[in-house]
């Protein structure tokens, strides 16, 4: 019997299956070797770890990435190696994460290097399982983010500067992408939804714009989206109530022949419009105004020419380059008695009189060489005529230039002055006249100041000497009858005492008013508050039993003036308050100052006082002149008088507003002068200054 071996058994003890394993396992090993030197430099870093976050295995990659060798980390270390110690507390339970079997997860993260410096790497995990399903491992792949994280940055702080800078310009910007979602606004457009411009993006177009307004843009919209470039005008209601009227654009953002979005812009237009309508409204006027005027000047130019020819003192001919003749019209025949055939050719300088060179500006020869380089040139002196005889005139030569700038010839138009020469020679010796006359009435003014200052020493020694003594008199008389029961004779010494008392104060007065007319102004920067402090000091002072409320407004100006002499006007105008607010049980002054629209300062002195009728005070500021009875109010009818002579010589004006038991108030003006300059002295000095 036969023995039959399978093909089987014998391959399985021959060599060839052998040698056929042989060849499998270098196949197997070569592509392994291939698997891990592809995984070894793949262009991504990879590591494994446990449920633990230990590392199982790391490519080549990533250690170099990081600079570790291979046995510093692989089953000597965790992950948390390569993680900053001050993360590790936030990141590791999130690692843990991507430990747990499921989906792949992924998260972004910062590497520790070795040698300093970080990593900034996105890690992708794959949890890997048994046949079981029971998790073993996770493999992670490490993609180095580090250019595209320094790429985002220059992006965000790129948009960071566009939105700084379109956030400073009036524009409203805006850009919507094709589905007409917001991708930026500007601060300006974004307020116009009163929000801010990181809360627009993402948003609707249709979720910003009224309803009521969606009909109006949409086309637009729809034209833009379509590459058409939209360019209208829109109103809407500004704030105030006023329409606002912007100029918008919708600008097609198209980029590899599709339309992505578009740019939005609205210029606020509201002026432009305004101004247009006002210009619109200002050229009708004009064309109006036009239409008018062109029929005055119609009928203007017929009498013109009325008058032209009928004018016999002007002429008008014209020269060459060179001072002769070219044209000589028959208004120039008129004045100067020449014919045109005897002018054609000859030179100007021929119608100058024999020495007239002393009588013009400049030399004749000169004229028309100015009168070529400064384009027009005047010159006066006389002019001779056909018979001989001269008159004075008035010449004045214009060059004549073509569009490019040659000279074409000159004009001459000459005006017969010999009226005016006339006229001016009578006016210069009327004038010398004058002269001699003023210093004669100079002469006389000189003399009468004098006589002035001898009248004033007179009324200041003279006639106060009789007074000094009616005084003293009277003083002695009433000593002597002592306490006599003669009550007429004490009354009739009280009564001249009295008199004569406002006899001195009323001379004191005029003189004070005489002075005030010659005294020269010592004009300084004069502060009024520390002023007021010293006369409202001293009126205290002389009133220590009245009850009065001083209003003084703060911040008072600094006045450029008299200080002598301004005080004096403040005291006399607050003692008229003090003295005709005396019937009040509680007195009000106020004192107070505003700018004036046309010029300077208004101030103002306001009291509560008896008043009076100022139709019937035409003479408020006249001396002696008094609104009151002098047995009702004491005084001598000089203060006011005083003041507005103290305002005048300061430049200002003074008057008053009052009623019958109303009050009064005074107003009076000083001027600016210049900058308000700098006190150079203390205040205490100018309350010492007002008495």
């Amino acid at each position: 019997m036969e023995t039959t071996i399978s093909p089987q058994a014998s391959l399985a003890t021959s060599p060839e299956l052998e040698r056929l394993i042989a060849e499998r396992t270098e196949v197997l090993q070569a592509e392994l070797d291939q698997a891990t030197q592809r995984f070894e430099q793949s262009a991504c870093g990879h590591f494994s770890m446990d449920a633990a976050l230990r590392l199982i295995d790391i490519n080549q990659t990533l250690l170099d990435w990081l600079g570790y060798q291979r046995e510093e980390l692989v089953g000597a270390a965790d992950i948390s190696a390569m993680i900053d110690p001050d993360w590790r507390s936030v990141l590791l339970p999130r690692l843990a994460t991507l430990c747990q079997p499921g989906e792949t997860g992924s998260m972004e993260l910062e590497l520790l290097r070795k040698g300093g410096g970080r990593l900034q790497a996105m890690l992708i995990s794959n949890a890997v399982k048994d046949a079981n399903g029971q998790y073993l491992q996770s493999q992670v792949t490490v993609v180095d983010v580090s250019e595209r994280k320094r790429i985002e940055q220059r992006v965000t702080a790129h948009d960071g500067f566009l939105q700084t800078i379109t956030d400073r310009i009036p524009v409203e910007l805006a850009y919507f992408d094709k589905d007409l979602n917001c991708r930026f606004a500007n601060r300006a457009h974004a307020e116009r939804y009163g929000r801010q411009p990181e809360d627009m993006v993402g948003e609707n177009l249709s979720n910003l714009v009224s309803t009521d307004r969606l009909p109006e843009i949409l086309p637009h919209v729809a034209e833009a989206l379509s590459g058409q470039k939209q360019t209208f005008e829109s109103e809407y209601p500004g704030p105030d109530g006023r329409q606002t009227y912007f100029e918008v654009h919708y600008i097609p953002d198209q980029r590899k022949g599709a339309i992505e979005g578009i740019f939005i812009e609205l210029h606020d237009v509201s002026e432009r419009r305004r101004t247009e309508e006002f210009v619109l409204e200002a050229n009708r006027d004009l064309e109006e105004r036009v239409r008018e005027r062109s029929a005055e000047l119609y009928q203007s130019e017929q009498r013109y020419r009325l008058m032209v020819d009928a004018i016999q003192d002007h002429c008008i001919y014209f020269v060459d380059e060179h001072g002769a003749v070219t044209e000589w019209t028959e208004s120039a025949q008129r004045l100067h008695g020449h014919t045109r055939q005897q002018m054609l050719g000859r030179p100007y300088l021929s119608l100058l009189a024999t020495g007239n060179a002393g009588e013009d500006e400049v030399e004749p020869a000169q004229v028309l060489r100015l009168a070529k380089a400064h384009g027009q040139w005047e010159t006066r002196g006389w002019r001779l005529r056909d018979d001989g005889s001269r008159f004075w005139a008035h010449t004045v030569l214009t060059a004549l230039r073509n569009e490019a700038g040659e000279l074409q010839g000159l004009s001459a138009i000459t005006r017969d002055m010999t009226a005016a020469k006339s006229l001016e020679d009578v006016m210069n010796d009327l004038n010398k006249e004058l002269e001699k006359r003023v210093a004669e009435r100079t002469q006389q003014l000189v003399a009468a100041n004098k006589d002035l200052d001898v009248f004033s020493h007179m009324v200041s020694h003279d006639l106060r000497a009789p007074l000094r003594h009616i005084a003293s008199f009277v003083t002695l008389l009433q000593e002597q009858l002592g306490e006599s029961t003669d009550r007429l004779t004490l009354q009739y010494l009280n009564s001249t005492a009295k008199a004569s008392r406002r006899m001195s104060h009323m001379i004191e007065g005029l003189l004070e008013y005489a002075r005030l007319g010659r005294v020269t102004l010592e004009s300084q920067p004069v502060p009024l508050a520390p002023l007021l402090e010293g006369v409202i000091a001293h009126l205290k002072m002389e009133n220590p039993d009245r009850k009065i409320e001083w209003v003084i407004e703060e911040d008072l100006p600094v006045v450029r003036g008299d200080a002598m002499l301004l005080a004096q006007a403040w005291g006399n105008l607050l003692n008229n308050s003090v003295k005709y607010t005396r019937t009040r049980e509680a007195a009000h002054i106020e004192v107070g100052w505003k700018v004036n629209p046309v010029g300077g300062r208004t101030f103002f002195v306001r009291d509560n006082g008896v008043g009076f009728d100022l139709e019937k005070a035409h003479n408020l500021f006249v001396m002696f002149q008094r609104q009151h009875h002098s047995m009702d109010f004491d005084g001598t009818g000089t203060g006011l008088a005083l003041s507005q002579r103290i305002v005048e010589r300061h430049g200002g004006r003074i008057w008053a507003e009052t009623a019958p038991d109303e009050g009064c108030t005074f107003f009076f003006t000083l001027p600016f002068e210049g900058t308000e300059p700098e006190l150079e002295f203390p205040a205490s000095s100018m309350a010492e200054l007002a008495f």
